[in-house]
């Protein structure tokens, strides 16, 4: 877990907190994602879970899904964006396409499997964006009973 100032204004975390944001706006959940290929964006999600009636939408899910399917060797050459630490459903995804590196938002009001991540070869960048942390504290302060369906509680 390292903050890294540099990677912090990186567009491609600016664009998964705009898919957050949005997914708030449509009565959801805030967390958004994107899957970055050589330099852009090929998939973009956000958690959609409240608004789709879904049980498996979350950011990442939804990132992924929006891709469509691909080549696993584009897999492997990809970075996930995710404004919050992945789940288990979100890491099994991660790894089973081989996703080599992840550069997370914030992991303060949720730890995911990062360990699980790191332990099977996948780079784990810990941001700690202000935006995200804030964006999740006052969700889930708003929301308890929601955000701990969501998480599986």
């Amino acid at each position: 877990m390292h903050s890294n100032p540099i990677l912090s204004g990186d567009p491609f975390l600016a664009e998964a907190i705009a898919e957050a944001e949005t997914g708030h706006a449509e009565g959801g959940i805030p967390i958004g994602s994107v899957l970055v290929h050589q330099g852009r964006i090929i998939g973009r999600g956000h958690n959609r879970r409240v608004q789709r009636g879904s049980a498996i939408l979350h950011g990442e899910m939804d990132a992924l899904e929006n891709g469509g399917r691909l080549p696993a060797s584009v897999y492997t050459q990809s970075i996930l964006y995710t404004t919050l630490s992945p789940c288990a459903m979100c890491t099994g995804a991660i790894l089973l396409y081989r996703i080599p590196h992840v550069i997370v938002g914030e992991n303060i009001t949720f730890m995911g499997e990062e360990e699980l991540l790191r332990s099977r070869g996948v780079r784990v960048d810990v941001l700690q964006d202000a935006r995200c942390i804030e964006m999740m504290k006052q969700f889930i302060s708003e929301n308890p009973t929601l955000w701990n369906e969501d998480i599986g509680v």
